[in-house]
């Protein structure tokens, strides 16, 4: 599964726990044995609400607290500080299921390195203020729990808004993006929409930080199976201040992965000494592939134009290897998606007992195919001989696999 988060408003821990639950309301229950479990004071509760505004409608997630006036000082207008021990000894007296005490004990620690940064501190020196105060820690153990109910799944982020002014806080006012923001999200895409005021807090930035997120959701297909829509208290001028959630099934999608495409002519080299030196470079670490073609290039003269499928990381060692080993003077190159088929290689025993590898893929349909490979079926002798290999080897193959998979 692989869930993107489209921040039209901006980004909270309330607004990320409130999307999710509108696009999955069957974890309502369970999140609210989780959250049963923070300690909240007698009279307070979190509460999962209907929400709509001009033009949509969705959820808003919210803690509730009684009319006291002292248990109020411990929600979100409260400033008690809590270091980061105090705050770990807290979620461990919860007894919450370890994975999700893991989670959030670790979007706390990403929040403490990021203060720890910005104010020149130590961590275990970081006091919380607003995010150590009750509804914050709800939020977090929430979207802790949420985050586990779902896995394993991908994460991607669109733009963030970039917001302006500047949000009072312990330490006095502080410009926004706040700079434990502006920490966390160094690397993220931001854009800037013209409205004012805090779009994205430092719960909401720990929380994209921890998920690992993508910042754009990128040639991904994959089948809309849900959506979600959470609110934030901030009313916006003209735009709805909401968080949308948009889930995709993948398993019926192609696996995506990067890989380097290379590409040259040759017109000055001779046909042998360009087939050794191709060779050569099909050899070479991280190459994947290497295919020639007839071009006609400058002046009508015949040339080859080579192409070479190589991984990312041997890009550099096979831009060398091209250069030394044909007479091209220019390589184009550059990174490229592609998607390939869920695959295994698997050996079988050939004539006389040759072994022979076969490849085995997976289509989409479900069905699997086999191509033996090319190499391994030369031990068959001549075209018939090698044809006759490589039909039994590949039966041989799908036979095998469908036995492992009664």
């Amino acid at each position: 599964m692989h869930l993107h988060l489209d921040p039209v408003g901006g980004i909270a821990g309330d607004m990320f726990i409130a999307a999710l639950l509108d696009a999955y309301p069957e974890l309502a229950a369970g999140l609210d044995a989780a959250l049963a479990k923070v300690g909240l004071p007698p009279g307070a509760r979190c509460a999962l609400l209907q929400y709509k505004d001009v033009t949509l409608s969705g959820r808003r997630f919210e803690l509730i607290l009684p009319e006291d006036s002292a248990v109020r000082d411990a929600g979100r207008h409260g400033h008690g500080h809590r270091g980061l021990a105090a705050i770990r000894a807290a979620i461990a007296a919860m007894a919450l299921d370890a994975k999700v005490a893991a989670r959030a004990l670790a979007i706390f620690a990403i929040l403490a390195e990021a203060e720890a940064a910005v104010h020149g501190v130590s961590v275990d020196e970081v006091e919380f203020h607003e995010v150590g105060a009750l509804d914050s820690i709800a939020d977090i153990v929430g979207a802790a729990w949420i985050i586990e109910a779902l896995a394993p799944a991908s994460w991607s982020v669109g733009a963030l808004p970039l917001g302006s002014g500047s949000v009072h806080s312990a330490h006095g006012a502080l410009p926004v993006p706040a700079p434990a923001v502006v920490k966390l999200l160094q690397g993220f895409v931001f854009m800037d929409d013209g409205l004012p005021g805090e779009r994205v807090t430092p719960t909401g930035a720990a929380i994209l930080r921890h998920l690992g997120c993508a910042s754009g959701m990128g040639p991904r297909p994959g089948r809309l199976t849900a959506s979600g829509l959470g609110f934030g208290t901030r009313k916006l001028p003209g735009r709805a201040n909401v968080l949308r959630v948009l889930a995709f099934d993948m398993s019926d999608a192609p696996a995506k992965d990067e890989i380097a495409l290379l590409a040259f002519e040759v017109d000055d080299q001779t046909a042998e000494d360009l087939a050794q030196g191709l060779d050569r470079l099909r050899d070479c670490d991280g190459v994947l592939d290497v295919v020639q073609s007839a071009v006609f290039g400058k002046k009508g003269r015949m040339a080859a134009q080579v192409q070479v499928l190589a991984q990312p990381g041997q890009l550099a060692a096979v831009l060398a290897a091209c250069f030394s080993e044909t007479t091209t003077l220019g390589v184009r190159h550059q990174l490229v998606m592609r998607s390939v088929l869920e695959r295994e290689e698997i050996t079988v025993a050939g004539a006389a007992g040759a072994p022979v590898r076969v490849k085995l893929a997976r289509r989409p349909d479900g069905a699997l195919s086999a191509k033996a490979e090319s190499k391994d079926v030369g031990a068959g002798g001549g075209r018939g001989g090698r044809e006759r290999m490589r039909r039994a080897s590949e039966a041989a193959a799908l036979e095998q696999e469908a036995k492992h998979e009664k």
